[in-house]
C-alpha cells in the first residue's frame, strides 16, 4: 500500500525557531501514533529556511487530511502563528513503487 507525504518549505524567525521544533516534535509524537512520520531539515545555506517532510501510511491519516484531536489542531494553528509556510505546503504526494512488480 503507497504512503502519503507532504514536503512544506518554511520560513522560521530565529527567536520562533524553539516553540516551531517543539510544536513539530509533539505533532511527531500524534504522527507516529498513526504510523506516520515527522522529519524536519535546516537549509544549509539559509539557516532560517527548513523543510519538513509528514509521511503517512494513509491518505487519510495524514496531517493535512485527517481528522485531528483538539491538541492537535491547536498545535497546528501554533506553527501558523510562528513560521510562514510555502504555498504548496501541504500539497499531497502519494508514493510510487518502484520494485519490480509493484503497482504505480
Amino acid at each position: 500500500m503507497p504512503r502519503h507525504l507532504t514536503a512544506s518549505r518554511v520560513r522560521v524567525s530565529k527567536t520562533n525557531e524553539p516553540d516551531y521544533l517543539a510544536a513539530l516534535r509533539e505533532l511527531a509524537q500524534f504522527a507516529e501514533a498513526r504510523g506516520g512520520r515527522i522529519w524536519v531539515y535546516r537549509n544549509a545555506k539559509d539557516p532560517q529556511l527548513f523543510i519538513d517532510f509528514t509521511e503517512s501510511a494513509t491518505e487519510m491519516s495524514h496531517r493535512a487530511q485527517a481528522s485531528r484531536l483538539p491538541e492537535e489542531t491547536k498545535l497546528e494553528k501554533k506553527l501558523q502563528g510562528l513560521a510562514t509556510y510555502a504555498p504548496d505546503a501541504w500539497e499531497l504526494w502519494t508514493e510510487v513503487g518502484l520494485a519490480a512488480g509493484a503497482e504505480a
